[in-house]
């Protein structure tokens, strides 16, 4: 009789010492509650808790990688585009993950879609597309200080992508060759310049030196006669137009 006692004893015993041994891994931490009042986080490691008065939550301290699907958003200059993101986070207070917030997770998700949904609507579409850098900065500061009350620590917001209508990309692509055909127009007249600036100085020089003018003209012959020719070009020196009265005065 006294052995089938210790039998039974045992076999209700087991179960309920196997629920007071708690594992957790090194990237998790439990959180303990005895009779419904928190009591702290332990782990990682083997540990025991008391059966029935107390009851863990594990939760996860590795970073997660949140992918907010794009979101349709008009920007400041009423331009309608969407826009995807990723955000960076990690638990860095457990107890906090889990009595601040019902589900941290998701609304860790909810503050980010909201909040790149209000900083996009802010600012124009230059500025989405040009100083993305900027704006992820400030997604990532107002997001991180939405979420640690909850004991989350946001590390990183990036934009992955910007999608407009086809009628702005038209529009842009319209604008951009506008601006490089600009751009070669200045860079032309420039170049245009600075040849005459040139030419305005070696005109001097030669005017200023005695039979210069004259070996410029022999350079001159001598390479439009490089190659085959029907033409033939005899120079007149500058001093025998002098003494005919040919040569202007100067």
């Amino acid at each position: 009789m006294d052995l089938s006692i210790l039998i039974y004893v045992v076999i209700i015993a087991l179960p309920i010492l196997a629920s007071s041994v708690k594992i957790v891994q090194e990237y998790e931490r439990g959180v303990i509650f005895r009779l419904g009042r928190l009591v702290g986080a332990r782990g990682p490691g083997l540990f025991f808790i008391i059966p029935i008065l107390e009851t863990m939550k594990k939760i996860d301290l590795r970073t997660v990688v949140l992918d907010i699907p794009p979101q349709e958003v008009i920007t400041k200059d009423n331009v309608t585009t969407r826009v995807n993101a990723v955000v960076y986070y990690r638990v860095l207070d457990p107890s906090k993950a889990v009595v601040q917030v019902e589900h941290y997770p998701t609304a860790t998700a909810q503050m980010a879609l909201t909040t790149l949904r209000g900083v996009v609507g802010q600012v124009e579409l230059d500025e989405v597309l040009s100083e993305r850098d900027k704006i992820n900065k400030q997604l990532q500061v107002i997001i991180d200080e939405a979420t640690d009350p909850w004991g989350i620590k946001v590390s990183a917001v990036e934009i992955k992508d910007v999608e407009l209508p086809e009628t702005m990309q038209r529009a842009m692509a319209s604008q951009a060759e506008a601006e490089r055909n600009r751009r070669a127009r200045i860079i032309n007249a420039e170049g245009e310049l600075q040849a005459s600036l040139k030419l305005a100085d070696a005109a001097k020089v030669m005017g200023e030196q005695e039979g210069g003018l004259y070996l410029r003209t022999l350079q001159t012959i001598k390479d439009a006669t490089e190659e085959k020719a029907t033409t033939v070009v005899i120079p007149l020196p500058i001093e025998m137009l002098g003494a005919l009265g040919l040569k202007g005065n100067k």
